[in-house]
């Protein structure tokens, strides 16, 4: 049973040290009673109340690791049911269907789709994350084929193994033992054999059930076998019941505790109609999906949900930043502009693009100032005269230009003053207020 706020106080330092975030202990073990916060936020607390403690703050949805090595991904370990709340913390994992009824040249196209999926949006690296390999024939010698092909393939790749033939369940997660594979299917018929084959090859199991009563008891008797890492399926197909189902199950986990149905969550959303199946994906996005099978991945597919995706699980409460460094934009020489701006990434992508429309090498400093845009930080005090030349001045630029001239965003003409006093031997010049005039400016400067 999860402990009161009162109880958790009883167990911490006492110290009301603020080192957690919070300005006393007892303000700190209310939010871990809520789940609104980690025990690790405390460096403080004893071993001994550790263990104590660890129900309580252990995350309502439990964590799960599919897949080994750099292409392994995290499921569940949510805390809350709204992003304002708190960031959602691991992104739902798409994975590309593929059956076993399909032919080599499909087979192949689907694994390809999932390997050359990747792209790069705004500083981060999105891709298709998993293969479900689907029994859809019953045959287990095919779907044995079917698992040793994309073992072959995109081994690397998290795999899901979708049957409830458990001759079949066995053949093809012997193809990924001990990879963290997911075997999807187990069922109130067979759910103790497929449990004995998914420990035996060191994979999490996905239970199927009709209804959500079903389910509570599918994991319980999945628990019953040893099993601890567990992927819900509640039945729902439609939209309005995927929608319902996921956000009753999120809410008694995250509510409720009810512990039964703490566990990531997986829905099938292949659709015969791919405007459909994108419009269910988002669905999932959305609304607490965490693996979500896909039967393609087109490009405009995926930048559609990709850029949800990230949108959803980004933490609204933190701006996106890209890291403090002197970026080179097409190989810099030693004469080539010097323009500082802000981290924040929309800033910084805008302003890196229309120096890259330029053509003209130049050297781009971005300033750690929390994410925040120019104007925003210089309001804020974190772009200021004396910041931006003590930045300057550790960032090793002076050894690379031999041109000590400063462009500053014109917005802040104001610091140019008090720049050029900061910065002895330096030439600071007003560049342009918007990012699009970046390009004829610096064509003007290099003319």
């Amino acid at each position: 049973m999860a402990l009161t706020g009162v109880e958790i106080f009883k167990l911490l330092p006492k110290t009301n040290c603020k080192k957690c975030g919070f300005p006393t202990c007892l303000a700190f073990a209310m939010q871990l009673a809520a789940r609104k916060v980690s025990l690790d936020a405390c460096p403080d607390v004893s071993d001994a109340a550790k263990a104590t403690l660890g129900e309580a703050s252990a995350p309502p949805v439990r964590p799960i690791t599919l897949g080994t090595g750099t292409k392994a991904v995290k499921l569940g370990e949510e805390t809350v049911l709204f992003r304002h709340e708190k960031k959602f913390v691991n992104p739902c994992v798409f994975a590309i269907g593929i059956k076993d009824t399909y032919d080599d040249v499909t087979v192949d196209k689907k694994i390809d789709e999932c390997l050359t999926s990747e792209i790069e949006r705004v500083g981060q690296k999105l891709k298709v994350d998993a293969i479900a390999i689907i029994n859809d024939s019953g045959d287990k010698a095919k779907f044995e084929a079917l698992a040793k092909k994309v073992a072959s393939k995109a081994g690397d790749v998290p795999a899901i193994i979708c049957t409830g033939n458990t001759d079949a369940a066995a053949v093809a997660l012997a193809q990924f033992k001990d990879k963290k594979a997911l075997l999807y299917g187990a069922t109130m018929a067979n759910v103790t054999e497929m449990a004995g084959i998914a420990k035996g090859n060191g994979a999490a199991l996905g239970v199927a059930a009709s209804n959500l009563d079903e389910l509570q008891d599918l994991t319980e008797k999945a628990k019953g076998a040893g099993i601890e890492d567990i992927v819900m399926d509640s039945g729902a197909k439609k939209a309005k019941d995927i929608l319902e189902h996921n956000t009753l199950l999120r809410r008694a986990a995250i509510k409720k505790g009810n512990k039964s149905v703490g566990f990531p969550t997986i829905n099938f959303m292949m659709r015969d109609d791919n405007l459909l199946e994108t419009l269910m994906v988002g669905l999932g996005i959305a609304k607490y999906s965490s693996i979500v099978v896909l039967s393609s991945a087109e490009k405009w597919k995926n930048l559609v949900t990709f850029t949800l995706r990230q949108n959803i699980y980004t933490d609204p409460q933190v701006p996106m930043q890209v890291a403090q460094n002197i970026y080179e934009i097409g190989a810099p020489a030693p004469n080539s502009p010097l323009i500082v701006t802000t981290n924040f990434s929309l800033t910084y992508f805008i302003v890196a693009g229309e120096v890259e429309n330029s053509k003209v090498p130049t050297w781009l400093a971005v300033m750690d100032c929390e994410g925040l845009s120019v104007l925003t930080a210089w309001a804020a005090g974190k772009f200021t005269a004396g910041k931006i030349a003590a930045f300057i001045k550790e960032s090793g630029v002076e050894d690379k230009i031999s041109n000590k001239e400063l462009i500053i965003p014109g917005y802040v003409a104001i610091l140019s003053g008090a720049l050029e006093e900061k910065l002895e031997g330096w030439k600071i010049t007003v560049g342009p207020r918007e990012a699009n005039a970046i390009p004829t400016y610096l064509k003007s400067k290099t003319a």
